[in-house]
């Protein structure tokens, strides 16, 4: 029996699939301080990105060209929950509780896919986010 067509496909099939898994650090590569949340995306995020945070919306500073985490800090201790919405992608977990340590900060690994949906006309803006007192978000490369 000769697998002289089959070693040359197998080859190709595992330098495809090494090729095409992109690695997330599921740690972050430096300590976070406290106070800060990081939500690491699988996948560069255009935006435009909306947070909620107990509550309020809180404005995200943008970046043109996209980017693969959402730093918010200013975070008290204790529990806080959160709402990530955007017009071009879908978060999983788009929602949840953060519990927010004195010692530590959080990192989190957020599966992000593009939404492709087709509008007809501009959607109507949003109204400017309140914010709260101390927190600030920003989307970083």
């Amino acid at each position: 029996m000769k697998f002289h067509a089959i070693v040359p496909a197998l080859v190709l099939l595992g330098v495809a699939s090494f090729v095409g898994c992109r690695k997330v650090p599921l740690t972050p590569s430096s300590p976070i301080p406290s106070g800060t949340a990081v939500f690491r995306f699988t996948r560069a995020v255009r935006g435009p990105v909306e947070l909620s945070l107990d509550g309020a919306r809180i404005p995200v500073q943008q970046l043109p060209k996209g980017a693969k985490s959402l730093v918010v800090k200013g975070l008290a201790p204790g529990k806080h929950r959160f709402f990530l919405s955007s017009q071009r992608e879908t978060f999983s977990p788009d929602q949840g509780e953060l519990d927010m340590g004195t010692d530590k900060g959080i990192y989190q690994v957020t599966l992000t896919q593009k939404l492709e949906s087709v509008l007809y006309g501009k959607p109507d803006p949003l109204p400017t986010a309140e914010g709260l007192p101390g927190v600030t978000a920003t989307l970083v490369k």
